[in-house]
């Protein structure tokens, strides 16, 4: 099991998709901890403006995870990517087939 440390704090949405991200595209398990920075002026002076920011064991850091190629690629980096997540992720979503709208009465009806 790896360790992953998340520098974060309360509402923060962007935090909320690196961590939805990270287990959707991590391979191995994982133990994540939270850092709330607005506990520490070190911590708010800096993380503030970088956050979330995610933390590996070994000290290495990745700013703006939750855009997924920056965490897949970092991820993968280290052998911890689900490629098949991955390749799923990037795939485009199927389009919906167009239904037409029936009019009866005077009102408009979809299908």
């Amino acid at each position: 099991m790896i360790r992953l440390r998340l520098y974060t704090t309360l509402g923060c949405h962007l935090c909320e998709t690196l961590e939805a991200l990270l287990a959707r595209l991590c391979l191995v398990e994982y133990a994540l901890e939270r850092v709330e920075i607005s506990e520490d002026d070190a911590l708010v002076t800096r993380y503030g403006v970088r956050i979330p920011v995610l933390e590996a064991e070994e000290g290495e850091t990745l700013d703006r995870g939750f855009e997924a190629s920056r965490l897949a690629a970092w991820l993968d980096a280290r052998g911890w990517l689900d490629e098949a997540a991955w390749r799923q992720l990037q795939a485009p979503a199927p389009s919906a087939e167009p239904v037409e709208a029936k009019i009866r009465h005077g009102r408009r009806y979809l299908g």
